[in-house]
């Protein structure tokens, strides 16, 4: 039954319109692609990331009458899309007739988990629930850093300039462009940013190596100067966290060095990635070698965990820098990894760690115990490719 009053559009429409989803008296998350889920059921509608899906629905006709899905439409989207499509004659079957079932995409070994991750090469950005089925995606920039707050909101980058919250149906609530004020007409990129317990927002930019805690308005409260002994826009730095303690912890990816500052910009410890006594070689992938570090987090115990870019390895280093963990390019039977992006510990113990750039053979995504035994993976080179650099991973 439609509602009192409603009317089918004047002219043919195509399933898989936005204008079709509100005919169908269905509802979406704002997105390029965002998928209508029922159950194990999705259709897939083309959108524009962040914006009302009103703009794109067609006036209603003057006077009533029955309207077609042509079956030129089904064709393009049985190419474009690859969901069946069943051509009806009025709205109300073509509603029934559109939902078709979508086969899950991920492959995961290990107890399946939820997991949002961002691809460059492919600018995606989107959910996959622990069955494998893409739950929603959005096309996206560029992006280094992603996270998800206690409230279910979505903070992370499109592209290296600006920053972006959505709430759960994908709407933009708060943004922040890095190339305003007095960064305009700068060398300016942003590769890491946090939202912190008052509600502010560190932000760490490349460029003008800086620290910036940021208010709601975009208001600048603090800064704190980087050391930065190899200056590039694009390499300064990569994933940096505040601690417990106020310190900023930052992976400095061209130094190949982990510094970590206090509140007033004073290096306080760092640590030089080791090279292993192995050449440095060029190559984003498992081919490549260098101690072009990606990230560093602070454990509960005081170590730091270190993922080290293109060393392909994981590091858990102690104040004094000893090495007291190590995950190595080829310590897991089966799995090679290429440049390791975001490493987190587990409330199990186990270490999780973000495989960018490995190829198809490889997983995306790995958890490892402390004795190096594979306990999850995942794999979905459908949904995202071959440079999956950040990862949130629900606990099993």
């Amino acid at each position: 039954m439609q509602p009192a009053g409603w009317r089918p559009p004047a002219r043919p429409y195509r399933v898989g319109s936005p204008w079709f989803a509100d005919a169908c008296g269905l509802s979406t998350p704002v997105g390029s692609d965002a998928p209508i889920a029922s159950g194990p059921f999705s259709v897939v509608f083309p959108g524009r990331h962040g914006e009302s899906m009103a703009r794109y629905r067609p006036r209603a006709a003057a006077t009533g009458g029955l309207n077609r899905v042509t079956g030129q439409a089904q064709r393009a989207e049985i190419m474009a899309r690859g969901i069946w499509v069943v051509a009806a004659s009025v709205v109300g079957a073509a509603c029934g007739a559109a939902i078709a079932e979508v086969p899950p995409t991920a492959v995961q070994t290990g107890t399946p988990r939820r997991v949002i991750a961002a691809d460059d090469s492919t600018r995606t950005l989107a959910a996959v629930s622990a069955d494998g089925a893409v739950e929603w995606r959005v096309t996206n920039g560029a992006i280094h850093d992603l996270h998800l707050l206690p409230d279910g909101h979505l903070l992370f980058q499109d592209g290296w300039t600006r920053i972006v919250e959505v709430d759960a149906e994908r709407n933009r609530i708060w943004e922040y462009d890095a190339k305003r004020g007095e960064n305009a007409g700068r060398p300016v990129e942003v590769h890491a940013f946090q939202r912190l317990p008052d509600g502010a927002t560190m932000i760490v930019e490349s460029g003008p190596a800086r620290i910036i805690e940021v208010d709601r308005d975009g208001t600048i409260r603090k800064q704190v100067k980087l050391v930065v002994n190899n200056p590039h826009p694009h390499a300064d730095t990569r994933n940096a966290r505040k601690t417990e303690s106020g310190t900023y912890l930052v992976a400095h990816e061209r130094d190949g060095v982990i510094r970590e500052y206090d509140a007033d910009g004073e290096v306080v410890w760092e640590f030089d990635v080791p090279l292993f006594d192995r050449p440095k070689k060029p190559g984003h992938g498992p081919e490549g070698f260098g101690d072009q570090a990606y990230s560093a987090v602070r454990l509960p115990n005081g170590n730091t965990l270190i993922g080290t870019g293109n060393g392909h390895s994981v590091l858990e280093v102690t104040p004094a820098k000893e090495i007291v963990w190590k995950l190595e390019q080829n310590d897991l039977p089966g799995i090679t990894l290429a440049w390791v992006t975001q490493v987190s510990r587990r409330k199990n113990g186990n270490t999780l760690l973000v495989n960018c750039h490995a190829g198809p053979a490889n997983p995306q995504i790995i958890e490892v115990t402390p004795d190096k035994q594979v306990a999850w993976t995942f794999k979905d080179f459908k949904t995202f490719g071959n440079s999956l650099p950040v990862a949130i991973v629900s606990e099993p």
